[in-house]
Protein backbone atom coordinates (compact mmCIF):
# COMPACT_ATOMS: atom_id res chain seq x y z
CA UNK A 1 0.00 0.00 0.00
CA UNK A 2 1.21 3.56 -0.60
CA UNK A 3 2.73 5.67 2.47
CA UNK A 4 -0.67 7.07 3.77
CA UNK A 5 -1.67 10.24 6.14
CA UNK A 6 -4.49 11.60 7.91
CA UNK A 7 -5.27 14.68 6.55
CA UNK A 8 -7.82 16.93 9.48
CA UNK A 9 -9.61 19.76 7.57
CA UNK A 10 -10.92 22.78 9.86
CA UNK A 11 -12.19 20.94 12.55
CA UNK A 12 -12.57 24.41 14.30
CA UNK A 13 -15.09 26.03 17.37
CA UNK A 14 -16.41 28.41 14.67
CA UNK A 15 -18.32 25.41 13.33
CA UNK A 16 -20.36 25.17 16.45
CA UNK A 17 -22.37 28.61 15.83
CA UNK A 18 -25.61 26.71 14.89
CA UNK A 19 -27.18 30.40 14.55
CA UNK A 20 -24.13 31.53 11.49
CA UNK A 21 -24.57 27.85 9.59
CA UNK A 22 -27.73 26.56 10.30
CA UNK A 23 -28.41 22.38 11.00
CA UNK A 24 -25.39 20.06 10.90
CA UNK A 25 -25.52 16.02 10.17
CA UNK A 26 -23.30 13.47 11.00
CA UNK A 27 -23.08 14.61 15.07
CA UNK A 28 -20.45 11.67 16.13
CA UNK A 29 -18.17 13.17 13.33
CA UNK A 30 -15.66 14.89 15.45
CA UNK A 31 -15.69 11.38 18.02
CA UNK A 32 -14.49 9.10 14.96
CA UNK A 33 -12.03 11.70 13.89
CA UNK A 34 -10.21 11.69 17.56
CA UNK A 35 -10.56 7.74 17.07
CA UNK A 36 -8.59 7.87 13.29
CA UNK A 37 -6.38 10.50 14.88
CA UNK A 38 -5.37 8.28 17.56
CA UNK A 39 -5.23 5.10 15.49
CA UNK A 40 -2.57 7.43 12.82
CA UNK A 41 -0.41 8.39 16.55
CA UNK A 42 -0.41 4.64 17.85
CA UNK A 43 0.57 2.94 14.26
CA UNK A 44 3.10 6.30 14.04
CA UNK A 45 1.55 7.06 11.47
CA UNK A 46 1.90 10.82 9.72
CA UNK A 47 -0.91 13.53 10.44
CA UNK A 48 -1.82 16.83 8.46
CA UNK A 49 -3.90 19.38 10.06
CA UNK A 50 -5.64 22.37 8.76
CA UNK A 51 -6.98 25.57 9.73
CA UNK A 52 -9.58 27.98 8.03
CA UNK A 53 -8.41 31.56 8.02
CA UNK A 54 -11.57 33.89 6.96
CA UNK A 55 -10.68 37.06 5.77
CA UNK A 56 -14.63 38.03 6.78
CA UNK A 57 -14.76 39.61 10.33
CA UNK A 58 -17.80 38.94 10.84
CA UNK A 59 -17.21 35.03 10.12
CA UNK A 60 -16.72 32.66 12.92
CA UNK A 61 -13.57 31.03 11.31
CA UNK A 62 -12.41 34.79 11.34
CA UNK A 63 -8.55 34.99 13.21
CA UNK A 64 -9.71 37.51 15.73
CA UNK A 65 -12.62 34.98 17.23
CA UNK A 66 -13.15 32.02 19.59
CA UNK A 67 -14.46 30.59 16.54
CA UNK A 68 -11.21 30.34 14.68
CA UNK A 69 -9.34 27.90 17.12
CA UNK A 70 -9.22 24.39 16.45
CA UNK A 71 -11.92 23.11 18.86
CA UNK A 72 -10.65 20.81 21.86
CA UNK A 73 -8.85 17.77 20.99
CA UNK A 74 -7.78 18.56 17.69
CA UNK A 75 -4.35 20.39 18.66
CA UNK A 76 -1.47 19.38 16.45
CA UNK A 77 1.36 17.15 18.19
CA UNK A 78 4.94 18.45 17.94
CA UNK A 79 5.65 16.72 14.55
CA UNK A 80 2.41 17.21 13.31
CA UNK A 81 2.34 20.06 10.28
CA UNK A 82 -0.41 22.67 10.58
CA UNK A 83 -1.41 24.78 7.67
CA UNK A 84 -3.45 27.98 7.54
CA UNK A 85 -5.51 28.58 4.58
CA UNK A 86 -7.80 31.35 3.24
CA UNK A 87 -9.68 29.32 0.72
CA UNK A 88 -11.49 26.43 0.19
CA UNK A 89 -8.51 24.37 -1.00
CA UNK A 90 -5.84 23.18 0.97
CA UNK A 91 -3.22 23.26 -1.64
CA UNK A 92 -3.84 26.91 -2.15
CA UNK A 93 -1.45 29.24 -0.39
CA UNK A 94 0.27 26.37 2.00
CA UNK A 95 3.14 24.28 1.88
CA UNK A 96 0.87 20.80 1.50
CA UNK A 97 1.46 19.63 -1.31
CA UNK A 98 5.37 20.06 -0.82
CA UNK A 99 5.08 18.49 2.44
CA UNK A 100 3.54 15.40 1.08
CA UNK A 101 5.85 15.13 -1.68
CA UNK A 102 8.85 15.64 1.04
CA UNK A 103 8.01 12.44 3.28
CA UNK A 104 6.92 10.64 0.33
CA UNK A 105 3.22 10.38 1.25
CA UNK A 106 1.24 9.19 -1.67
CA UNK A 107 -2.04 8.51 -0.28
CA UNK A 108 -4.53 10.99 1.65
CA UNK A 109 -7.46 9.33 4.67
CA UNK A 110 -9.30 12.85 4.18
CA UNK A 111 -11.50 13.99 7.65
CA UNK A 112 -13.03 17.32 8.30
CA UNK A 113 -15.32 20.22 8.15
CA UNK A 114 -17.17 20.78 5.73
CA UNK A 115 -17.88 17.95 3.29
CA UNK A 116 -19.33 20.21 0.23
CA UNK A 117 -16.99 23.12 1.19
CA UNK A 118 -12.85 22.51 2.11
CA UNK A 119 -13.12 18.80 1.99
CA UNK A 120 -14.26 18.69 -1.17
CA UNK A 121 -12.61 21.14 -2.65
CA UNK A 122 -9.35 19.55 -1.45
CA UNK A 123 -10.08 16.13 -2.03
CA UNK A 124 -10.73 17.12 -6.10
CA UNK A 125 -7.14 19.15 -5.99
CA UNK A 126 -5.59 16.55 -4.63
CA UNK A 127 -6.50 13.57 -7.10
CA UNK A 128 -5.66 16.28 -10.29
CA UNK A 129 -2.49 16.54 -8.31
CA UNK A 130 -2.09 12.71 -8.42
CA UNK A 131 -2.64 11.81 -5.02
CA UNK A 132 -4.67 8.61 -3.82
CA UNK A 133 -7.58 9.84 -1.82
CA UNK A 134 -9.94 8.46 0.29
CA UNK A 135 -12.85 10.66 2.26
CA UNK A 136 -14.16 8.72 5.84
CA UNK A 137 -17.83 9.44 5.10
CA UNK A 138 -18.82 9.50 8.77
CA UNK A 139 -15.81 11.19 9.80
CA UNK A 140 -16.89 14.40 7.81
CA UNK A 141 -20.10 16.19 7.99
CA UNK A 142 -21.95 19.40 6.18
CA UNK A 143 -24.86 21.80 6.92
CA UNK A 144 -28.32 22.61 5.00
CA UNK A 145 -28.55 25.08 1.96
CA UNK A 146 -30.78 26.74 0.06
CA UNK A 147 -30.06 26.50 -3.79
CA UNK A 148 -29.85 29.11 -6.39
CA UNK A 149 -33.73 28.52 -6.84
CA UNK A 150 -34.43 28.99 -3.02
CA UNK A 151 -34.78 24.54 -3.09
CA UNK A 152 -34.08 23.81 0.56
CA UNK A 153 -31.46 20.80 1.09
CA UNK A 154 -30.81 18.82 4.37
CA UNK A 155 -27.71 18.36 6.08
CA UNK A 156 -27.76 15.20 4.98
CA UNK A 157 -28.47 15.26 1.81
CA UNK A 158 -25.87 17.90 1.05
CA UNK A 159 -23.34 15.41 2.39
CA UNK A 160 -24.48 12.80 0.33
CA UNK A 161 -24.23 14.50 -2.78
CA UNK A 162 -21.31 15.83 -2.05
CA UNK A 163 -19.98 12.53 -1.45
CA UNK A 164 -21.26 11.26 -4.51
CA UNK A 165 -19.93 13.77 -6.50
CA UNK A 166 -16.19 12.45 -5.32
CA UNK A 167 -17.05 8.73 -5.19
CA UNK A 168 -15.09 7.09 -7.63
CA UNK A 169 -14.12 10.57 -9.84
CA UNK A 170 -12.02 11.79 -7.07
CA UNK A 171 -11.55 9.21 -3.90
CA UNK A 172 -12.93 6.38 -2.72
CA UNK A 173 -15.68 6.93 -0.04
CA UNK A 174 -14.63 4.59 2.95
CA UNK A 175 -16.25 4.66 6.88
CA UNK A 176 -14.29 5.35 10.21
CA UNK A 177 -14.30 1.66 10.80
CA UNK A 178 -13.03 0.44 7.00
CA UNK A 179 -9.95 2.68 7.83
CA UNK A 180 -9.33 1.30 11.01
CA UNK A 181 -9.58 -2.61 10.08
CA UNK A 182 -8.77 -2.79 6.65
CA UNK A 183 -5.72 -0.41 6.69
CA UNK A 184 -4.49 0.71 10.04
CA UNK A 185 -4.38 -3.01 11.76
CA UNK A 186 -3.88 -5.19 8.48
CA UNK A 187 -0.37 -2.71 7.89
CA UNK A 188 -1.30 -1.92 4.45
CA UNK A 189 0.43 1.35 5.49
CA UNK A 190 4.08 1.54 4.80
CA UNK A 191 6.14 4.38 6.57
Amino acid sequence: MKNACLLIIDVQKGFEDADFWGKRNNPYAEVNMLTLMDAFRNAKLPIFHVQHQSENESAPLYPAKLGYQLKTGFEPKEDEPLFIKSVNSAFIGTSLKEELDKKGIQQLIIVGLTTNHCVSTTVRMAANLGYDVCVVHDATAAFGTVSYDGKRYSAQEVHDTALSHLNGEFAEIVSTEEVLTNRISSSQFIQ
